[in-house]
């Protein structure tokens, strides 16, 4: 038991401090003075069912300080059954750049696994721009965004930009511990990516070149899989051009989205994002997974035997003190960054939450082939 637990302990430590490291060395992407962009740009926005969100998401995108002759936003309704059609057609009167499509005329009501891969593959085919981004219908973009996506991408020449996504206005613990957690994700998006072995992204704040997906055949191949429309593409776009995949850090860049608001679709969530893993391309990823999901299962495993054992005892206080110890440190750099130091006052309960969430989700992620989202059935 406490040599388990010591072997964890190392290798917990090894993960944090080589993030910390790689994102502190990450150099912070700052706009340059008297920037002119060139970039045409198409904002991709597949939707269902978000009537509650599509018109500040759109609005957001079309107030941004970017040339509206250079960019345009593609909305690819996937069979809402509420107003989000209605509400974007209501848009692009006033908004020549705004786009509608429909998913059913592009699919033939064939029986698809993957309706937002397809989505987004119909609004690519049909885009105009050069640079492909892709965010969420329930996510609001700041005013800078998308002319520090187009600097990022010329002067760097990056075939594919991974940027920051928060949580905001949340309002109970649960949706704080998620905000939390996702601050630190961040984090270890950004560290993986400048290290060039472990390389997530989020689907609510990604770009690339239109050529570049088609070169890599887009999601064929993965197009199985539910989800897997952001870090299976970069994998895929990364195994061609391994040192042309970027993290773009500055928090000006942040899209926000909204944390789940109760356990069931907290998880569900994370299921659905959980089910990708095991078409990871980089064995790193899976690792690191593999590693957090045991180190907490051994502590929630020593806290049931360290009333009846001493080692188990002995081994939940050293497992702890460097969980937490490390957790702070990476929590911390990531929350001063994005400027989130309020989350940091739930520190202490969020642990709890991180430990016992890592396991069950560990556990079903393996139980559960099937999880509901927006209404559909998928797997």
């Amino acid at each position: 038991m406490i040599t388990l637990s010591l072997f964890l302990c190392l290798f917990y430590t090894a993960l944090v401090a080589a993030a910390l490291w790689h994102w502190r060395a990450l150099p912070v992407w700052e706009l340059p003075q008297r920037f002119r962009p060139r970039t045409s740009i198409s904002v991709l926005i597949p939707a269902r069912n978000e009537a509650a969100n599509i018109a500040a998401c759109v609005e957001t995108i079309l107030q941004q300080n970017y040339p509206s002759e250079l960019y345009e936003i593609i909305v690819i309704d996937d069979h809402s059954t509420d107003a989000t059609a209605t509400i974007v057609q209501g848009l692009q009167h006033a908004y020549p750049q705004l786009r509608l499509l429909h998913l059913s005329d592009f699919i033939n009501n064939e029986p698809l696994k993957a309706y937002k891969k397809k989505a987004l593959e119909v609004g690519i085919a049909q885009a105009r721009g050069e640079l492909i981004v892709t965010t969420d219908a329930d996510c609001m973009a700041q005013p800078d965004w998308l002319q520090l996506l187009a600097s990022f991408y010329e002067i760097q020449q990056a075939r594919c930009i991974a940027a920051p996504v928060n949580f905001h206005q949340e309002t109970k613990l649960l949706e704080r511990f998620q905000s939390l957690d996702f601050a630190g994700t961040m984090l270890l998006t950004g560290a993986g990516i400048r290290a060039r072995f472990m390389r997530l992204a989020n689907g609510a704040n990604l770009a690339y070149p239109k050529a570049v997906f088609e070169e890599v055949n887009g999601f064929a191949g993965i197009d199985h899989l539910a989800s897997g429309d952001d870090m299976l593409l970069v994998q895929k776009i990364a195994a061609r051009y391994p040192a042309d995949v970027h993290y773009l850090k500055n928090a000006a860049a942040t899209v926000f989205t909204y944390a789940r608001p109760n356990w069931r679709s907290f998880l569900q969530q994370r299921i659905r994002w959980a089910t990708k893993s095991s078409a990871y391309r980089e064995w790193q990823i899976t690792l690191m997974l593999a590693g957090v999901f045991c180190f907490c299962c051994n502590i929630v495993l020593c806290a049931v035997l360290s009333p009846f054992w001493r080692a188990a005892a002995v081994a939940l206080g050293l497992q702890l003190a460097v969980k937490m110890f490390f957790d702070y440190l990476l929590l911390g750099s990531a929350c001063r960054f994005f400027h989130r130091k309020d989350l940091m006052r739930h520190f202490l309960p969020a642990q709890v939450l991180h430990i016992l969430y890592i396991v069950v989700l560990g556990f079903a992620a393996n139980l559960v082939k099937q999880y509901d989202w927006k209404g559909r059935r998928v797997q």
